[in-house]
C-alpha cells in the first residue's frame, strides 16, 4: 500500500521567502510554480538521488492550523553533523540534536524558519539500496 516518499509538503506564511531559504538550501530553483490570484501559491523542489519532490505552500491554502510537531521527515544526507550546523546557521532551531540511533543510523531535526519539522538522516540502508 505504501510504496514509498512521494512528496514532503511544507507551509509558509511568506512563501517568497521560504522559496528563497530552500533554494539557497538546496542550491537549485523550484523546478514547477503554480500561481494564484497573480501571487505564488504553491513551489516544488525535486531532490536527491531519486529525485523526491518537496513543495511548499502558502499557508493561506493550508487545511486546519499546522505546527511543527508530528512526524518528521528524514532526508538522507552524508555529514548530518554538517547538515545540521548548516541549517541552523541558515536561522532553523533545534528539534532534536545529532544522535546515533545505533549502528549506521545517526538523526537530527530542526524547525525551519516557517515553522516545518525538517530532519536529516545518515542511514545505512539508504546507501545500500542505492547501490
Amino acid at each position: 500500500m505504501l510504496r514509498g516518499l512521494s512528496t514532503v509538503t511544507f507551509f509558509a506564511d511568506d512563501l517568497p521567502a521560504a522559496v528563497a531559504w530552500y533554494t539557497e538550501l538546496l542550491g537549485i530553483e523550484p523546478y514547477f510554480v503554480r500561481q494564484v490570484e497573480g501571487t505564488t501559491a504553491y513551489a516544488e523542489f525535486r531532490i536527491g538521488d531519486y529525485q523526491h519532490e518537496l513543495g511548499i505552500i502558502d499557508r493561506r491554502f493550508a487545511p486546519g492550523t499546522p505546527s511543527a510537531g508530528g512526524p518528521v521527515t528524514y532526508w538522507h544526507v552524508d555529514d548530518v553533523e554538517g547538515a545540521f550546523e548548516r541549517l541552523i546557521a541558515m536561522g532553523a532551531t533545534v528539534h532534536g540534536k545529532v544522535t546515533e540511533r545505533g549502528p549506521g543510523f545517526v538523526t537530527a531535526s530542526v524547525v525551519d524558519p516557517f515553522g516545518n519539522l525538517l530532519g536529516v538522516m545518515f542511514n545505512k540502508h539508504y546507501l545500500e539500496i542505492l547501490g
